[in-house]
């Protein structure tokens, strides 16, 4: 295993000492004292503590994409393939997840509109790397219509995981899998969701057609 880079080291050190106390209390003088390290260290890779929420979120993200890689997952229908990427999402993020609900209740105070633009851009990236690495290949206008129904989906999922006290998120995977459910039925009775698409294939949602 790779060894962890600076960066790395100085968000983990951030999300260990955040579960220790609370995001709001975390300071980022704290993480360098944890790590021996003086303030311009950190503020080379982060230039405020709201950068290693971002960082956080990039890690499930890549957490997503790889697990996009593995064997077989090509050929899965579309709401599997879905379903899987989302449910690796959040378990790149469990290990810290009060500390996440945190994060994201702090986007939501008054006063910080500039990091609730920032937390609604951060949603739409994530959105487009799940429709990547699902291979969703719907073009305007069903695009569109897609990603408005996927967003809708991963943000209800998102903040069920946040409360959800189940063994590894059983409530989420059940609850992602209605919501998939039915977004694939209403689908399937929109005239013309099935295209036009970028190659043929299967309708939003839906199991690929033989």
């Amino acid at each position: 295993m790779a060894a962890r880079s600076t960066r790395e080291k100085i968000m983990d050190a951030a999300l260990d000492l955040a579960g220790r106390q609370s995001w709001e209390s975390l300071r980022l003088h704290d993480v360098a004292a944890e790590l021996q390290l003086d303030l311009n260290d950190v503020r080379v890779h982060f230039r405020e503590k709201e950068d290693i929420v971002d960082a956080w979120f990039d890690r499930a993200d890549a957490a997503m994409l790889q697990a996009g890689t593995a064997t077989g997952f090509s050929d899965l229908p579309a709401r599997e393939r879905l379903h899987r990427l989302i449910m690796a999402w959040l378990a790149a993020l469990a290990s810290h997840r009060d500390v996440t609900r945190q994060m994201i209740y702090g986007k939501f105070e008054p006063g910080h509109v500039h990091y609730q633009f920032a937390g609604l851009l951060r949603v739409s990236r994530t959105v487009q790397w799940l429709r990547e690495a699902a291979h969703r290949d719907a073009v305007l206008p069903w695009r569109a219509i897609e990603e408005t129904g996927l967003t809708a989906i991963y943000l209800a999922v998102f903040f069920c995981w946040m409360r959800d006290e189940s063994e590894s998120a059983t409530r989420t995977s059940v609850f992602l899998d209605r919501l998939l459910g039915r977004a694939e039925r209403l689908a399937q009775s929109l005239p013309g969701f099935s295209g036009p698409r970028r190659n043929a294939g299967a309708p939003p949602f839906s199991a690929p057609k033989s």
